[in-house]
């Protein structure tokens, strides 16, 4: 069986779909993945083994130019390879309007997805031939993992979900390499930042553990910071910028990790990585790391703020 996936972004979005893929290979032999996914996350779906093709998209992109000629010419060569294929069933776990009509609409193959009282927006349910009512009272994961188990006819297992991704990190990982954690300190919204303050109260109070704490950064602002966080500490190390998969091998060899509300930290949780996250106005809930080891510390007022590097300071105790 031939199956295409439309799931385009966001990078936590992305990964909260490997787990059905997984469900979906140990349901049905033989059953194999192509992926529509944005540009910037099509490392993703290629470290899953059930996936054969993956087809960046750049619809982000292209809406900043939508009429330009090159953009053009980028969507009729997408429509082109979209097209080439027929596929036994076509699943659209995004649920939105501009996945359903710009992507879903096109491929070739019986069409399913959540229905209008399911969907994130209603409308895209137009668009498919089949239509699945789903809990929306569930992880994100978990949803995703009953639309594909409706949509491909068998049961979804009542089992934790497996990424199914971490063997193919964790076999690269020097098994005399010095214990690390991995602070991923960047996020794109300032309400969900941790101050720059506790991250270095945090830093400090981890010197005398002997343990050497890495950065990673993606822009410029990131690096900066990055680098305001590390000076005077020798134990802290600001790393190079790096590909998603070269992060993905660092937090793969860490200890532990201690991460704001980032698409990092959903990584995190794909590699099973002992991980600490910090909420502020976001619920985890249903959006919340996915996995083991996965804790979560909310700020009762929605503050980061009033999160202290002693509060942080002591579940990280408790995991390492």
């Amino acid at each position: 069986m031939q199956v295409l996936i439309v799931k385009t972004s966001s990078m936590g979005d992305v990964l909260h779909t490997l787990p059905a893929l997984t469900d979906a290979m140990q349901a049905i032999p033989g059953i194999r993945f192509d992926w529509v996914v944005e540009e910037n996350f099509a490392q993703i779906p290629g470290w899953h083994p059930a996936v054969d093709k993956v087809l960046p998209v750049a619809i982000r992109r292209w809406r900043k130019h939508w009429f330009g000629s090159q953009q053009r010419e980028e969507r009729v060569l997408f429509k082109r390879e979209l097209q080439s294929r027929q596929y036994d069933v076509v699943i659209d776990a995004q649920g939105l309007i501009k996945s359903a009509a710009l992507v879903t609409r096109l491929a070739r193959g019986v069409k399913h997805g959540q229905d209008s009282r399911s969907a994130r927006e209603p409308f895209a349910s137009w668009w498919y031939d089949q239509r699945h009512e789903i809990d929306k009272k569930q992880h994100a994961v978990e949803r995703t993992r009953e639309l594909f188990a409706k949509s491909l006819g068998y049961q979804k297992p009542q089992t934790q979900g497996d990424y199914a991704i971490a063997a193919h990190f964790l076999r690269d990982v020097p098994q005399d390499a010095a214990p690390y954690l991995v602070f991923l300190h960047a996020t794109t919204r300032d309400n969900k930042h941790w101050p720059e303050g506790h991250w270095r109260d945090l830093i400090a109070l981890l010197q005398p553990s002997g343990l050497r704490i890495k950065l990673p950064w993606g822009a410029e602002h990131e690096h900066q910071r990055a680098q305001r966080l590390a000076d005077g500490f020798d134990h802290v190390e600001v790393l190079p910028k790096l590909t998603l998969e070269a992060v993905a091998r660092e937090l793969a060899g860490a200890k532990a990790v201690v991460s704001v509300d980032t698409g990092l930290s959903h990584l995190t949780a794909a590699l099973d990585r002992p991980n600490i996250t910090l909420y502020g106005p976001t619920d985890p809930g249903l959006i919340g790391g996915y996995g083991q080891n996965q804790h979560a510390i909310k700020a009762s007022n929605g503050d980061l703020a009033s999160t202290s590097a002693e509060v942080v300071w002591n579940r990280l105790r408790e995991l390492l």
